[in-house]
């Protein structure tokens, strides 16, 4: 069993309990989205689920993503879940695989139930999920969503200081 599929097909967590997923992908998640997401989750006493969204080209099988996509997601996943558990709540660190952010999204929601979606948006050069793929999003979601996207007036430098360390 390689890393991936370690990522994802994880047990669930006990049924009956909140889940908020945090999808992100390009190898960042502004850290004040996660600041946000784990203060939604410690709210809702829910469980966070980050999920890293590899973009799979096609000359690649789709459950067998370029090597170097998931050197750069399990890094991630791990500082995420770290900072999850800082803050005190139960974390479920997903890895999906798609030919597009959305496909990678519509993938995991047919397989997967959560309560809320923390979707962050671009703002200052940071990643997010461009403006087609955020309204995609609000009208596929099964569940509540949220768009967050940092004060784009916020220097970058300022904003990126803050590391996913710092977050929780």
């Amino acid at each position: 069993m390689n890393v991936l599929s370690f990522w994802r097909h994880k047990p669930a967590v006990p049924t009956g309990g909140r889940r908020i997923l945090v999808p992100f992908t390009g190898g960042e998640l502004d850290p004040v989205v996660l600041d946000a997401a784990i203060r939604i989750a410690k709210l809702e006493d829910a469980t966070l689920v980050p999920a890293y969204l590899i973009v799979t080209p096609l000359k690649y099988r789709l459950e067998t993503p370029p090597q170097h996509e998931v050197t750069v997601a399990m890094p991630l996943l791990e500082a995420v879940e770290h900072a999850a558990l800082r803050a005190g709540l139960p974390v479920d660190a997903r890895v999906e695989t798609g030919r597009t952010p959305t496909h990678a999204l519509q993938r995991l929601w047919e397989v997967e139930r959560f309560d809320r979606i923390v979707a962050p948006a671009p703002a200052g050069g940071s990643h997010g999920f461009t403006p087609k793929e955020l309204q995609w999003i609000l009208v596929h979601a099964p569940a509540e969503t949220v768009i967050l996207r940092p004060d784009p007036t916020l220097a970058e430098s300022v904003r990126l200081a803050r590391t996913l360390d710092e977050v929780a």
